[in-house]
């Protein structure tokens, strides 16, 4: 009732409900409307604000006297406000969801949706924040100018190679983690799961051969985070084929992932690497004929993550693969970056850390997998998103590797 009072109709609907909330000539009411109506979230405050002595110490003048202590200490700004609780969740709806490019305004369901996931599953508030800019340089100069409000930022639904070059920019800015989720958080819940599969098969990573279709946002983490885990190869396609160094058509990210990957100088189609890989991972939509698949080396590893409409149907994956995941929750091993980025920001902001480092995501990675180390099957090498062992366990291994990576501030 509140939120239609701050927020009335704008659907032109009648008394009777009719309108955009989906019902139309008698059809059923939809419930994605009527959940969405007002938005997902709202500001409560922490302390009570009952009579004139609560108003004097929640605001002036009592609140005169933290301004100052800030004003002289800095460092204190962690202690008496709520900077190291929240984390900016940015975006310019240039890459939104399997929606593309649908403009700030359109973004902001996925945002919210995004901001009630951090309270909910890592303890952390956040606020959506949908920027009317493309200009790489436009949005980190808009974040920098934002960033004395939070204690991180979660940069989301940016389209590559953009993504890249506002990610690093801003980390040379500012003194507080960056993390592009679509990127690390895909990165780190694919190497968990991808260590789990592994164990079950009494394969080392070192033995593995991965190919990765999609060369975008999340392809370019997972292959970089394969790498430092230890895989064996690794090769990356594009619609073009294996990205390799022969290749006179590769953007600079494109250039430099080909400089690290696909050891074994393979060429062509995705469907020629494949023949004898070890694992599939599919982050870029399309269809993968079985053919293809057949020709995977035995007891192979499918990870087709496309949403809703995997590269490879599960269907299909099973007659060819001992473990296969998706990014779909009506399959088992959902691939879901909830399952990370929760716990990787409740981790950095609780030791104050000043960026979220490589080492930090292996850490993230490998206690996400440890969850259900002692439980796995075919069809549980990823915990929930409902598993409560998930984010304090993420937390602690990425609190204690910002420690040791010399990043965390207490």
């Amino acid at each position: 009732m509140a939120a239609e009072m701050v927020n009335p109709r704008s659907d032109n609907a009648n008394d009777s409900g009719e309108g955009a909330d989906g019902v139309t000539d008698g059809e059923p009411f939809d419930p994605a409307f009527a959940l969405h109506r007002g938005g997902k979230m709202a500001v409560q405050a922490t302390v009570p604000v009952r009579d004139r002595d609560d108003l004097s110490l929640a605001y002036t003048p009592g609140v005169a006297k933290v301004c100052s202590a800030i004003a002289e200490q800095p460092e204190l700004v962690h202690d008496y406000t709520w900077k190291s609780q929240v984390v900016a969740v940015v975006t310019d709806g240039s890459a939104v969801l399997g929606l593309g490019d649908i403009g700030p305004e359109a973004s902001l369901p996925v945002m919210e949706g995004k901001a009630i996931l951090f309270k909910q599953f890592g303890g952390v508030d956040a606020v959506p924040i949908a920027l009317d800019c493309r200009d790489v340089d436009e949005i980190v100069e808009t974040v920098v100018r934002l960033a004395p409000s939070f204690g991180g930022v979660n940069l989301e639904d940016i389209s590559a190679p953009r993504c890249f070059e506002i990610e690093r920019k801003l980390q040379e800015r500012v003194d507080i983690p960056i993390f592009h989720d679509d990127q690390h958080g895909t990165a780190v819940v694919t190497l968990a799961a991808l260590r789990n599969a592994a164990k079950l098969t009494d394969r080392a990573l070192g033995q593995l051969r991965a190919v990765i279709s999609g060369a975008g946002a999340a392809g370019v983490a997972i292959a970089r985070i394969l790498t430092e885990a230890g895989i064996g190869d690794v090769a990356v396609c594009d619609r073009k084929g294996v990205v390799s160094p022969d290749r006179d058509d590769l953007t600079e990210v494109k250039r430099e992932l080909a400089g690290f990957t696909n050891k074994a100088g393979l060429t062509g189609s995705l469907e020629t690497a494949l023949d004898g890989a070890d694992v599939f991972i599919g982050v870029s939509g399309g269809t993968v004929p079985e053919e293809a698949v057949a020709k995977m080396a035995p007891g192979a590893f499918i990870f087709a993550m496309a949403n809703p409409n995997p590269e490879i149907h599960p269907e299909v994956a099973h007659q060819h693969a001992a473990v296969v995941a998706t990014g779909r929750s009506d399959f088992p091993n959902q691939i879901n970056n909830v399952l990370a980025f929760p716990g990787i920001f409740a981790g950095a902001l609780q030791v104050r850390a000043s960026r979220i480092t490589e080492g930090m995501k292996l850490a993230a990675a490998e206690a996400l997998a440890s969850v259900v180390a002692d439980e796995l099957s075919a069809d549980k090498v990823i915990p929930s998103p409902f598993d409560e062992r998930v984010a304090p366990a993420v937390t602690a291994a990425v609190a204690a590797a910002a420690r040791a990576e010399g990043v965390a501030r207490r």
